[in-house]
């Protein structure tokens, strides 16, 4: 059945922005003394929030930490990281090739697009709009925009709800188990794309419906068939 709906993550399958993700976490250890942490580390943590991410940083920095401290350490750190990320966020990230032409073929073939992403709506539409991507959706969702984030099915659900769609009109599509997980769990079918972070992983372990090399790829399958 032809897509009339697709949901996209954001970091890693439209963007490539571990770049200044990592700028933002560096600069906040470095405010707090702490020696900066490798980039494939933090690419490693890329995909459940900021706040997610951040935990397991500094779960590394210092492995000492129990569970309460670590808490009370986050809660500390978190302003600092927001501030820091709000500076970098949208300045380095690039489009991954193919994703604009992807999603202007797919807007102008009638297909709906919106973004759900883990990330936390205010940065997910910041690095949209930054990006010059935001105009191709019309929906963003983000890991704060529900009681529930990837890879429940609400945020799926809602777009659907929203959108007045059924599952089997739709898709989503994301560079890692995360969103393959989601889209199973939302009952729509999971694509993914063989490039972005996926904690380290190739996301043929992760057993999606199939795997288009670009967005372009895909846009161009969703079109002709």
């Amino acid at each position: 059945m032809q897509k009339r709906l697709i949901t996209f993550d954001l970091d890693g399958t439209l963007l490539d922005s571990a770049p200044e993700i990592a700028s933002a976490v560096n600069a906040t250890l470095a405010s707090y003394g702490i020696p900066p942490v490798d980039m494939k580390t933090i690419v490693g943590f890329i995909g459940q929030g900021t706040r997610e991410l951040m935990r397991k940083v500094l779960a590394v920095v210092d492995p000492s930490l129990s569970q309460d401290a670590l808490d009370a350490r986050l809660r500390d750190v978190m302003p600092t990281f927001s501030r820091e990320y709000e500076l970098s966020v949208g300045t380095m990230a690039r489009a991954y090739p193919g994703v604009e032409r992807g999603l202007t073929t797919l807007q102008q073939a009638g297909v709906r697009l919106a973004v759900v992403s883990n990330k936390e709506h205010q940065f997910a539409t910041h690095l949209l709009s930054r990006s010059g991507l935001l105009p191709h959706f019309e929906m963003v969702i983000g890991g704060d925009s529900l009681p529930r984030k990837k890879p429940h099915p609400m945020p799926i659900h809602h777009v659907l709800e929203q959108f007045t769609v059924s599952r089997s009109e739709a898709a989503h599509v994301g560079d890692s188990r995360t969103d393959i997980q989601s889209a199973r769990n939302a009952g729509v079918i999971a694509w993914a794309v063989p490039y972005g972070y996926n904690y380290g992983e190739p996301i043929a372990q992760a057993q999606p419906d199939r795997i288009f090399t670009s967005i372009n790829d895909l846009a161009e399958h969703v079109v002709l068939n």
